[in-house]
């Protein structure tokens, strides 16, 4: 069954919620990540999605306090991203901090080769943050797009033990749209390389988690979905997206 994980967006220790990552275009949703935790893992949530989007742009974990404070209130397990890019972060986030995976992005583009090191030295714990703009990875926070296209970057890391690709098409990211059919389509052809997929980014309605599960029953890579500004503008429940991922 497709995995449902709500997000939890961190910026100067509230919840937050960006549009097309633009830190300019912030709605703050509450100031406890923690009791807003408790409610998605009380609604049926199976895991987490948090983000430092403060670390993701200083390069280095920022909302420290706030991801203990959310963690020290969860029986499910949550992933991270946003600042990770050194193995000494990888190291303190899974064996001090608690965290049961993360999301490397930047560092991944820049460093392949370290970054699969990792991959190894970490198996089913290190996450690909697959953060694309028209087709290109964007890093650095989404603040830079490079000329790399995801798809071939993906492609670099098949066949390792991944938890995951966390892809996202930054142009529908809290936009409230849908997921567009191209961004399906790409979701589709990472799942069929082997790799396991969980799709960001433009989950709005119940259809659009429909229109997922659909693609995972014909290709079970396609393992999660990740709902944010959704569920906290109301457009959608923790429970009614579960209840859509079953046939």
């Amino acid at each position: 069954m497709l995995e449902i994980l709500p997000a939890i967006d961190l910026r100067g220790g509230k919840c937050v919620r960006l549009r097309q990552g633009d830190y300019n275009q912030e709605t703050v949703f509450g100031d406890d990540p923690a009791a807003m935790g408790a409610k998605w893992e009380a609604g049926g949530a199976t895991r987490l999605h948090l983000v430092d989007l403060d670390g993701a742009k200083a390069g280095r974990p920022v909302n420290l306090d706030a991801i203990r404070s959310v963690l020290g209130r969860m029986k499910i397990p949550c992933q991270l991203g946003g600042g990770i890019r050194d193995e000494a972060t990888i190291r303190m986030m899974l064996e001090e901090v608690g965290i049961n995976r993360v999301i490397v992005g930047t560092a991944a583009l820049k460093q392949p080769d370290w970054f699969e090191a990792m991959v190894r030295q970490f198996p089913g714990r290190v996450a690909l943050g697959l953060d694309a703009r028209d087709s290109m990875v964007a890093t650095a926070g989404w603040l830079d797009v490079s000329q790399t296209p995801a798809i071939d970057l993906a492609r670099r890391f098949a066949g390792l033990p991944l938890a995951a690709v966390i892809y996202t098409n930054i142009a529908n990211d809290g936009m409230m749209k849908g997921v567009d059919p191209g961004t399906l389509a790409d979701m589709e052809r990472l799942a069929e390389m082997g790799l396991p997929v969980i799709a960001s980014g433009g989950v709005t309605t119940a259809q659009d988690i429909r229109n997922l599960a659909e693609i995972h029953r014909r290709q079970p890579n396609l393992v999660g979905a990740i709902v944010g500004r959704a569920l906290y503008e109301g457009t959608l429940t923790v429970a009614d997206a579960v209840a859509a991922t079953s046939p």
